[in-house]
């Protein structure tokens, strides 16, 4: 009498199997459907895709945004958007700017491997902090600098008081968003 329990159990098991292996999981045979717009965010084939990066500070340092753009961006349109301080989204996730603000003032020129800011406040003084000293470096050594250097590679020169000066500051960007002055 077991043995007979099994075989019809196991016959049964058998035929539930089969059956839903026959009538599929359920979802009914349909026709094209509407799906809404084409999928966004993919890269085309060919296509490059491009982004600029911009340094704000945040509760833990300095941090790197990405903002997409139609085409590298020199060091002085990187400042440019930079000096427009961080998106809604951005100040949500607690990223603020400590560059005051000095539009059409500020003005950067890229050089083979470098860069020269012209700010019009001095850093001497405090007028310019470290941090915002460290997002205007970062942001201009991850732009467009001719030279094909790293940004870890690319001299920062900030020039005091919008004037050329023999003894600019010079640093340059860290790895982890920090500035080291570069000497000798």
């Amino acid at each position: 009498m077991i043995r007979r329990l099994t075989t019809r159990t196991t016959a049964t098991v058998t035929a539930c199997v089969i059956a839903s292996t026959l009538t599929g999981c359920g979802i009914t045979p349909t026709g094209p459907a509407p799906a809404g717009a084409p999928a966004s965010g993919i890269q085309r084939p060919g296509g490059e895709a491009r982004t600029v990066q911009l340094y704000f500070a945040g509760p833990y340092g300095l941090r790197a945004v990405s903002r997409p753009t139609d085409r590298p961006l020199s060091p002085q349109q990187a400042l440019d958007l930079l000096l427009e301080g961080p998106t809604t989204a951005e100040r949500d996730r607690g990223l603020v700017t400590q560059v005051p603000p000095m539009p059409g003032q500020l003005t950067a020129t890229a050089t083979d491997g470098a860069v020269d800011v012209y700010i019009p406040l001095t850093v001497s003084s405090g007028d310019l902090d470290v941090t915002a000293v460290a997002q205007l470096a970062c942001t201009a050594a991850h732009a467009n600098v001719p030279g094909d250097r790293p940004a870890t590679r690319i001299d920062i020169r900030i020039h005091e008081d919008l004037a050329p000066s023999q003894t600019p500051w010079i640093v340059r960007c860290g790895p982890n968003g920090t500035v080291a002055p570069v000497t000798g």
